[in-house]
């Protein structure tokens, strides 16, 4: 990216902060003198509180704790921002009411309400003529059965606006979706929207049965200009949809990137995007390419591996892209391969429920795994695997690179026959 030469302070970064893809430390060394950044926390939140208070002496941080959106709003126009950013669904509709009330570039309200509600997001989509998924909103019990009639089981229930597989299932039949549902909803207090959407089958000849049947799709947005970063390879998924690992490039058939491309730009445009960070989950059905979600920021665990596989730094190409940099398309991979080799995260997440974590001596073992290049656990006795939690359920992760696929598979089986013995 680019950007003309500038004089005078430094431009305002206002990061609109949750534990989500980026971290505090992370955008805060990104934005390294080329801003000043100002993090808008919930400190009554424990793990953001943890987070920002890690952070150096001098940050800028302001607690957003029993604000209305207005008194955010009010707030945010004091420091006289020059771009506001976020990188976790749940807060998307904060910063673009900061964009909106500060004159700042970020995805408009409308084009939020469409990103974070997945059943507004079908809705458009299919109205766009992109593609038609059943999906049906569930406010209350009463709409479980009528909702299972029109999308048929299997399906998928899901929170409406939700991130992370946090509980998110697949039931096939009215008596297991009403138990899901009452088990989701107990005792939160809420009305407890969810969506109840047509189970998309997969495809796992695309590219076989050892890896996931679906990718997805990095892209940054400039005034209406798509531009592609990469395609993520997955990883197959564990019980019931939690992702189990990351890599880059994809392993995909020729033409088929560029097809899965096409497919995501579509559904930018339909969705009215016209600025920011985009990251598009899409599924190998035995009917093509078909969409999961768009979501309107950084994918998690995606920047990490995309600079290790080809020295692109996304995280800072979204600051930049926040701070009215240029978006350079010869700097980006794209969809195709490169020649930095393959790089992974593999999740250590148990394959179903009801299991703990063995010894500590898991790291040491796994780092004599050729391809293993660091392993990042915690292991507590005391933890236990909970699918309802989500994706982030684990006890670490484990990141390397290897010379192409082949190493690849080899290292993961690797890994995945050492974990065999350590859940108990």
């Amino acid at each position: 990216m680019t950007r003309p030469p500038s004089t005078g302070p430094l431009p305002v970064l206002l990061v609109v902060y949750g534990r989500g893809a980026a971290t505090a430390p992370g955008v805060l060394t990104t934005a390294r003198r080329r801003c000043t950044v100002v993090f808008f926390g919930d400190l009554g939140d424990p793990e953001v509180a943890a987070d920002l208070a890690r952070l150096p002496e001098g940050t800028l941080v302001v607690d957003t704790a029993g604000l209305s959106r207005e008194q955010l709003c009010a707030k945010a126009h004091e420091f006289g921002p020059s771009a506001v950013v976020t990188f976790k669904d749940s807060l998307l509709r904060d910063a673009a009411a900061i964009a909106e009330r500060c004159g700042l570039r970020f995805h408009d309200p409308a084009t939020v309400e469409a990103l974070v509600d997945k059943h507004r997001q079908r809705a458009t989509l299919a109205a766009a003529g992109v593609q038609t998924t059943v999906c049906r909103r569930i406010r209350s019990a009463a709409d479980l059965r009528p909702a299972l009639a029109a999308t048929g089981a299997p399906a998928v229930l899901k929170p409406c606006s939700g991130a992370g597989s946090v509980n998110t299932c697949l039931v096939n039949d009215a008596e297991e979706l009403e138990d899901r549902y009452a088990e989701f909803t107990r005792g939160t207090g809420l009305r407890g929207d969810y969506v109840l959407e047509e189970y998309l089958p997969g495809d796992t000849t695309v590219v076989g049965e050892f890896w996931g049947d679906y990718v997805s799709v990095e892209s940054l947005v400039e005034d209406g200009r798509i531009h592609t970063a990469a395609v993520t390879g997955k990883l197959p998924l564990a019980f019931p949809f939690r992702e189990t690992g990351y890599f880059i490039p994809a392993l995909l058939p020729d033409g088929l990137a560029q097809s899965v491309v096409r497919l995501e730009q579509r559904a930018l445009r339909a969705l009215g995007i016209r600025h920011g960070v985009t990251h598009t989950e899409i599924k190998f059905t035995p009917q093509g390419p078909r969409l999961i979600e768009v979501n309107g920021r950084l994918g998690g665990h995606v920047a990490d591996i995309l600079n290790r596989a080809a020295g692109v730094d996304l995280l800072g190409l979204a600051v930049g892209l926040a701070l009215g940099d240029r978006v350079t398309p010869q700097a980006l991979p794209g969809p195709g391969s490169h020649d930095g080799g393959v790089a992974f995260q593999y999740f250590l997440s148990p394959p179903f429920d009801g299991l703990a974590p063995g010894g500590a001596g898991l790291v040491d073992d796994l780092y004599g795994i050729p391809g293993v290049d660091l392993v990042d656990a915690r292991i507590d006795p005391a933890w236990r695997a909970d699918w309802r939690a989500g994706t982030e359920w684990l006890v670490g992760t484990v990141y390397g690179s290897a010379d192409g696929f082949a190493g690849l598979r080899a290292t993961v089986e690797a890994i995945q026959q050492r974990m065999e013995t350590f859940w108990r």
